[in-house]
């Protein structure tokens, strides 16, 4: 059900961000609701470089992720599952899914930047193996990303780096 993204999907990923968002609103965090879908652009270009995905049910996306590479680690830039699916693993998947990406390319750890007390977000990560990092344990190009999504409102609510040491990654067993 994992397949690389391909050009045609961009527009459905576009709708599929703007789909995870809206449960943002009912803990009133509407800024983040209201956000607009990264720019056709900036998604193909994760598809040029292989480095986004999808779960397709029926050829269709029906979640994605798209992966940086930040620091000498896998940076999960974004996760994003149709909220009618919610509970089904599809975004457990697609995550171990880059975590086998990033070994395969000797890479040691997965990171991300995610709202702390947001249930689906910090918390969920926690129980994954990602780990909070202190301010000071960010790396430079951690730091930037957190810069740039203080600038675009963000820190409204608390926001933190996750890392996950991919040694001891424990992929979904079916």
């Amino acid at each position: 059900m994992i397949r690389p993204a391909v050009p045609a999907d961009l527009p459905v990923l576009q709708e599929l961000e703007m789909a995870s968002g809206e449960p943002f609103a009912t803990l009133g965090m509407h800024a983040v609701a209201e956000d607009d879908p990264p720019t056709l652009e900036v998604l193909g270009e994760y598809v040029a470089a292989g480095r986004a995905w999808v779960w397709a049910e029926g050829g269709r996306p029906v979640g994605y992720l798209v992966l940086d590479l930040v620091d000498g680690a896998a940076h999960i830039d974004q996760v994003s599952v149709d909220p009618a699916l919610r509970g089904s693993r599809i975004g457990r998947r697609l995550l171990d899914h880059a975590a086998a990406w990033a070994v395969a390319r000797g890479l040691t750890a997965l990171t991300l930047t995610t709202f702390v007390e947001v249930p689906w977000n910090g918390p969920y990560y926690r129980t994954l193996g990602f780990t909070f990092l202190a301010p000071e344990e960010e790396t430079p190009g951690l730091r930037a990303l957190r810069a740039a999504e203080a600038a675009h409102g963000l820190d409204r609510w608390p926001r933190a780096c996750m890392r996950a040491e991919l040694a001891d990654w424990r992929p979904l067993s079916d």
